[in-house]
């Protein structure tokens, strides 16, 4: 396995809402991983990225 590495990765919906604002966070393999946020924070988004069901506005995973 590898590590799952996000660069600077924002997602905005319908050129106005910015779910995501530049995040970046390298995922190392064998590690567990938690996400916690707020309502509204994004965690979905950035979940749905790292999967590949949704495409960065701009950055790379």
């Amino acid at each position: 396995m590898v590590d799952v590495v996000i660069e600077k990765v924002t997602k905005i919906f319908n050129n106005k809402l910015k779910a995501l604002d530049n995040v970046s966070l390298t995922i190392q393999d064998k590690l567990f991983f938690c996400l916690l946020g707020p309502s509204g924070s994004g965690k979905t988004t950035l979940m749905r990225i790292i999967a590949g069901l949704e495409t960065p506005t701009s950055g790379r995973v």
